[in-house]
């Protein structure tokens, strides 16, 4: 494709989620897309800022935003979704309320239009396009049969990210296929795992994460795809003590949706950061009974 696309990585891509990080870089660079993070970016305020100080968390994101428009990005990619949602939001603000944007513009000491627009992984993998997709196949995904995991927060607010169903969400299935996997229809792909509440409340997250896992065997998937870094630390790295309240869960590997496109274009494990998550997830896993995983 020969694309380049200002990149916002946030915290968690370049710390507990690096993996996230290898794995999106592999896989686009197969289909010739550079990625160029943005020159000085700061924290987007995430999970905590908006509920301590509303205008600060939209700061924040604007100062972003406004990097992005400075160098001249038509469009930025964030791929952890509550990033990606802080950014549609200060952009929503942006483009809406024009008193608030010369607010914002005055805060971060940069002019903001609301030129960038932010796309979300998906969404770059929506522009290849499935014929593309297709032709890059080298290992069909004919053993995966993926239970696709939006989270709450890819498809939500519906108004401000405009990405999709928010409650019946269909991109990621489309993807898959296209890779010549199969995909389930089952009820958790928009509930929440928990989110940021892996610290604060684990009990929490491990009842929520069981409901998801558990939904995802009982319909079928033999796998859970993500897009979100924290959707993958709460069903991937918290498993074990999920399991460990419910010793009746057999193991579920938990992908990256870029790691299956990146294991169908032909990239190792290795290149992808396969190989660092907690439940093991070699595709010659999924071929055995989930019972004796």
């Amino acid at each position: 494709m020969n694309l380049l696309l200002g990149y916002y990585p946030g915290c968690a891509l370049h710390g507990s989620s690096s993996d996230y990080e290898s794995s999106i870089q592999a896989c686009l660079q197969a289909f010739k897309i550079r990625l160029v993070e943005l020159n000085g970016w700061v924290c987007c305020g995430a999970s905590a800022a908006h509920s301590v100080n509303p205008l600060l968390s939209k700061s924040l994101s604007a100062r972003n935003l406004a990097i992005a428009e400075r160098e001249g990005y038509t469009e930025l990619l964030a791929p952890c979704p509550l990033c990606s949602m802080e950014l549609c939001k200060a952009r929503h603000t942006i483009l809406e309320d024009e008193e608030h944007r010369k607010q914002l513009s005055d805060i971060v000491e940069l002019p903001l239009q609301g030129k960038t627009r932010v796309i979300n992984v998906l969404q770059v993998f929506e522009s290849i396009g499935q014929a593309e997709l297709r032709e890059h196949v080298k290992q069909p995904l004919t053993e995966v049969r993926a239970a696709c995991y939006y989270g709450c927060l890819l498809t939500r607010p519906p108004k401000v990210v405009e990405f999709d169903d928010c409650e019946h969400p269909n991109s990621m299935e489309g993807i898959l296929e296209a890779l010549g996997a199969s995909t389930v229809k089952w009820n958790f792909a928009t509930e929440c795992c928990g989110a940021g509440m892996t610290l604060a409340r684990e009990e929490t997250v491990i009842e929520l994460s069981h409901r998801i896992l558990a939904n995802a065997v009982a319909h079928g998937a033999n796998c859970i795809v993500v897009a979100c870094p924290m959707c993958h630390v709460n069903l991937d790295m918290k498993q074990e003590e999920t399991r460990k309240a419910h010793p009746e869960l057999p193991q579920l590997p938990v992908y990256y949706l870029s790691d299956l496109v990146g294991l169908a274009v032909g990239l190792k494990e290795s290149q992808l950061g396969v190989d660092k998550h907690f439940v093991p997830a070699e595709l010659d896993l999924l071929s055995e009974p989930a019972e004796t995983r």
